[in-house]
């Protein structure tokens, strides 16, 4: 069943942002002082690839209110991909621009993930929808 118009999880802006984040994510801890803090590297990377899967594991789902729920994670795992940027940026780990480039895309890919929810919503809660809310 097609959402909001998309076949696939990747036409989904919501995904492609989270997903830009996570590769930005992954260059910037390669190498650098952020590479050799095991346990930073390892946690942002994990929130950050987090948002991704679970964005496409609610767009698996039959139902709005289960991508819904799938969607509060992602966002719960884009911010705290934001709070390991801000802790990396208090120990130096990233450049002033590598830390405003994954800031902004954090930033971006939070707004798309809650207007996603919103348009859920508001489907879910629709006249003549079989979903009550989402």
């Amino acid at each position: 069943m097609p959402v909001m118009g998309a076949r696939h999880f990747t036409e989904l802006i919501a995904w492609q942002l989270a997903h830009d984040l996570q590769l930005a994510v992954f260059h910037a801890t390669e190498s650098g002082p952020a590479s050799r803090d095991f346990q930073f590297r390892d946690q942002i990377r994990d929130s950050s690839r987090s948002a991704c899967a679970n964005i496409a594991e609610g767009f698996a789902r039959v139902r709005h209110r289960e991508f819904a729920q799938f969607l509060r994670i992602a966002r719960g795992s884009i911010a705290e991909t934001q709070s390991h940027l801000l802790d990396g940026r208090v120990r130096s780990y990233f450049t002033d621009d590598r830390f405003h480039k994954m800031w902004w895309l954090s930033v971006r890919a939070l707004a798309a993930t809650t207007r996603l929810m919103q348009r859920l919503a508001a489907r879910a809660n629709a006249p003549g929808s079989t979903e009550r809310r989402v």
